[in-house]
């Protein structure tokens, strides 16, 4: 089956293939979505076992240096007045429905593709932001919240480069920029892992200490 989408049809040359990368795309917004809505369902469970009983003993509480429940009474934790992990339930819905409607041969507008680009810089920007309270601020690293950081961050470049390379800002240049881009997604992906890795590395030797 063809799978064709508003976007690859006002923007694809002829003769173009682009269906199967977007069947990549697709399942990897699948994937992502579903692995980052599970971790934020955990994370919001046990914030709500907290609630419920201050003393509880959390699984994701591992050591002093990796733990949720010693990040949830932070002002970083519930920065839009309620816990984040409401914001990663409700988000990430988002990505795995669009994969979906892409594998069923659904039809997105550009301006969709906008939108859903915008969605996702603010997803990457607000997991960017906690990674760095978390890491350079508080000084206690989340697992959660890492499984967070992980799937967003493929989800963005992902999405930032399939909207560029198939014109979905409308003109040459972005389109482009784009397919100069297309080719090293993972390499985008696997470059952002790295600077947090490093970072965690260098600001928690004590986890790596033998």
């Amino acid at each position: 089956m063809e799978v064709k989408t508003e976007l690859l049809e006002h923007s694809a040359p002829p003769g173009a293939s682009s269906v199967r990368p977007l069947r990549a795309f697709a399942v990897m917004l699948i994937v992502g979505g579903v692995v980052g809505w599970i971790a934020s369902t955990l994370l919001l469970v046990e914030r709500i076992r907290t609630l419920q009983d201050p003393a509880v003993t959390l699984s994701c509480d591992i050591n002093p240096f990796v733990s949720c429940g010693a990040l949830f009474d932070r002002w970083q934790a519930s920065l839009l007045g309620f816990p984040n992990p409401i914001i990663g339930v409700a988000g990430f819905v988002v990505p795995v429905v669009v994969g979906l409607v892409l594998l069923a041969g659904g039809r997105f507008a550009p301006w969709f593709w906008r939108a859903f680009v915008l969605g996702h810089l603010g997803a990457w920007a607000f997991v960017t932001w906690l990674f760095v309270q978390s890491t350079f601020v508080i000084g206690v690293l989340c697992p959660y919240c890492l499984v967070v950081w992980a799937a967003t961050i493929p989800l963005w470049w992902a999405t930032v480069v399939v909207s560029l390379s198939h014109g979905a800002w409308g003109n040459e240049a972005t389109r482009s920029a784009g397919r100069i881009l297309a080719p090293h997604v993972l390499t985008l992906v696997f470059a952002n892992y790295a600077v947090i890795v490093i970072a965690i590395v260098l600001e928690f030797p004590a986890i790596f200490a033998s």
